[in-house]
């Protein structure tokens, strides 16, 4: 990746001129067996598509805070993405009350009303399918997204010296988060080409690194498995096999 990449932002855009074409997350939910698998091109699609809504019609800004109530999904990792390309702080597990933007999933609807901000819920059904009926008070991600534009430029420039992330009641900047994934990736081992397997939940930085910005920091990609422990015997071997993984974080 470009050394001169600060921002989550600057290495999705960097991954989408070297190879735009190779995976860069695949996604699992072992409860419903859903499989996606999303190329950088496609995933920085979801992103800029994601970071118009956020800028255009939700008016964020940088130093707006959104609460993200999300478990580990590939929508959620096209949210963090988007929020980093828009310079807003993406509060992952926060506090809706304090936010200026709340992002749900279905099983959090009651506690992200307290959110005088927007609002936004994710059904987080297969193909980023919408609610069957929208949420009181929330708009549908599924239903307001598609017809974003494909092509993202920000009001404002971005100051990867600035927050651009809380998780577990840790501010980053948007330079730490790179800094910090990448080191982890060395940590790891993890290199162009690689493959990382994450169970691990977004509510902490582990889960966050090894779930997304470790490898996006190297040029590497994602196999993000939800409910994980729902595989059967031998199961996660054969995954680790056929998604040629080599690096496993559970």
């Amino acid at each position: 990746m470009n050394a001169n990449d600060r921002t989550p932002a600057d290495l999705l855009r960097s991954a989408l001129a070297s190879d735009p074409g190779r995976p860069l997350v695949t996604f699992y939910d072992d409860a419903t067996g859903e499989r996606v698998e999303l190329s950088v091109a496609t995933f920085a699609n979801w992103v800029a598509k994601t970071a118009n809504l956020l800028q255009g019609d939700l008016a964020a800004g940088p130093g707006d805070r959104v609460a993200l109530l999300l478990p580990a999904h590939w929508q959620t990792a096209v949210w963090l993405l988007a929020c980093s390309s828009v310079g807003v702080v993406a509060d992952v597990g926060g506090d809706p009350a304090a936010a200026d933007v709340v992002v749900s999933g279905p099983d959090s609807l009651d506690v992200a009303r307290a959110c005088s901000g927007e609002r936004v819920a994710l059904a987080l059904r297969p193909l980023g399918g919408r609610f069957p009926e929208t949420p009181e008070g929330f708009a549908d991600y599924a239903v307001e997204v598609p017809s974003q534009g494909d092509r993202f430029v920000p009001f404002a420039p971005v100051d990867a010296d600035e927050a651009g992330l809380v998780v577990g009641g840790v501010e980053l900047t948007s330079a730490e988060v790179v800094a910090r994934g990448r080191a982890d990736a060395g940590r790891l081992g993890v290199v162009a080409g690689s493959r990382i397997l994450s169970g691990l939940s977004y509510d902490a930085w582990d889960g966050l690194s090894a779930g997304l910005y470790a490898a996006l920091a190297v040029g590497g990609s994602v196999v993000l498995c939800r409910h994980l422990g729902e595989l059967g015997e031998g199961g996660l071997e054969k995954r680790v096999g056929d998604e040629r993984v080599t690096v496993t974080m559970r």
